[in-house]
């Protein structure tokens, strides 16, 4: 264990061997890529070529626990691992507070759900490098149009749950997990102080309304997973984590139902798929901030080492 290191080498340490992982992972992508691409018509090529991609992805975040270990054990305090299938498909939904929050959700999810994605804006495809490894393992990218853009062009209306549906067809091919956010962005304070909430900020509907509305009769239950750093309040928390001062890490992991009826609807223009997807994700925040309140009331002392990390 490297943790005697000063912290600021540590975190350069860190940083350098997740860019090499990075780099010598996507090198193993070109060749799969290159052939998903020449026959991404052939479905069972198409299949052989994501499969492949997602084992060398569970690869890549195998190797990035690795060096976080290296760096520093963590203390892994969690509930709710128990029973989740790798065959099963499942809708992730988070808090958000950090991107470290990746590395968790990767880290505790590995191989005890399928490979997690996420839904991605539509103009991410062009980053490089990520933009077509995102696209080679199948990441959805997401184009929502505003009722301006609508009204100014009605052909576009339902366009974005159409778009969004035909990446979602390639997950009848394999069992899926999917990552949604509902805050939108990283908590910081200016934010959190304009929220109804104590320690969320307020969620978006319309973003989980469009995934469900995409693939909800794909999927088998909804994750719903609150993290907590309660040693580490503040910012920067992805460069606590690389120099090692993320001593303690809580998880906990609700299973629930999916939503029924989603399938297919559009969240704009129907106002009781809007009230049903308000209401849910609503009462889903009400009760994460009472938990997340009752957590930091009572893990002020240190806690065991969890035996299902």
């Amino acid at each position: 264990m490297l943790h005697f290191l000063p912290a600021p080498l540590l975190g350069v340490i860190a940083f350098t061997l997740i860019a090499l992982n990075t780099c010598f992972s996507f090198t193993l992508f070109i060749p799969v890529i290159i052939i998903k691409v020449l026959f991404k018509f052939h479905t069972g090529i198409r299949r052989a070529c994501s499969v492949w991609l997602m084992e060398l992805g569970q690869r890549w975040v195998l190797c990035n626990s690795g060096v976080l270990a290296v760096v520093r054990p963590v203390e892994w305090d969690i509930e709710g691992l128990e029973n989740l299938d790798m065959n099963g498909s499942y809708l992730l939904v988070s808090n958000h507070q950090t991107w470290t929050d990746i590395f968790v959700l990767q880290h505790i999810f590995h191989r005890r759900i399928p490979f997690l994605k996420f839904f991605l804006k539509q103009e991410l495809i062009w980053v490089p490098l990520l933009g077509a490894a995102w696209w080679a393992l199948d990441f959805p990218f997401m184009k929502r149009y505003s009722r301006e853009q609508i009204a100014k062009n009605p052909s576009l209306r339902g366009k974005d749950i159409a778009t969004t549906r035909t990446y979602c067809e390639r997950f009848k091919d394999y069992p899926v997990s999917v990552i949604n956010f509902l805050e939108g962005t990283r908590r910081t304070p200016a934010k959190l102080a304009k929220s109804p909430y104590r320690h969320l900020l307020k969620p978006k509907a319309g973003g989980i309304a469009l995934v469900l509305a995409a693939m909800g009769d794909y999927l088998t239950e909804v994750l719903d997973v609150t993290i907590l750093y309660p040693d580490n309040p503040g910012k920067n928390l992805i460069g606590q984590l690389l120099q090692g001062k993320i001593k303690r890490i809580v998880v906990r992991i609700r299973r629930l139902p999916v939503p029924a009826n989603t399938a297919g609807r559009d969240y704009q223009e129907d106002p009781e798929f809007q009230t049903q997807i308000q209401n849910w994700v609503n009462t889903l925040w009400e009760e994460k901030d009472a938990l997340i309140e009752d957590l930091e009331q009572n893990l002020q002392r240190p806690m065991p080492l969890s035996a299902g990390s």
